[in-house]
């Protein structure tokens, strides 16, 4: 049986640009997963959410699976909504470099409350903003 990694921080160089092949040519890129977990960090009891990254690729692109093993190093990381989602979009923006970048994570219910949480790139503009 392999042994898989198990993080306790979260882990950005796991992060691995692509090529994008067409460059100078506007595309909108969607990745959407339902198997994003962090933990509450007053709790430890774990945190799901759904994501959805949209972006518009500069000179480079995300290879998904680097992805998928970014996103499982917050498994065992305690951390608040909020920060999740602007730790993910800061990491994605420093390892694409891309023109545009939106992200927004849906986490479940709990106590009654869902909470979505939205953070957005433009790099014409230099800064990252977000909302709740």
């Amino acid at each position: 049986m392999k042994n898989y990694p198990v993080f306790d921080k979260v882990s950005p160089q796991l992060l691995q640009p692509m090529p994008y092949e067409y460059k100078g040519k506007e595309i909108n890129v969607c990745i959407e997963t339902e198997e994003f977990t962090c933990l509450c960090p007053w709790t430890g009891l774990p945190d799901f959410a759904y994501i959805a990254i949209n972006y518009t690729p500069d000179k480079t692109v995300i290879e998904l699976k680097s992805l998928k093993m970014y996103f499982q190093s917050y498994r065992n990381v305690g951390i608040v909504h909020e920060s999740a989602v602007n730790s993910i979009l800061n990491d994605l923006v420093k390892a694409a470099n891309p023109k545009t970048m939106t992200i927004e994570m849906e986490f479940g219910i709990r106590g009654g409350i869902i909470t979505t949480v939205f953070a957005q790139y433009a790099k014409n503009k230099k800064r990252i903003t977000s909302g709740g």
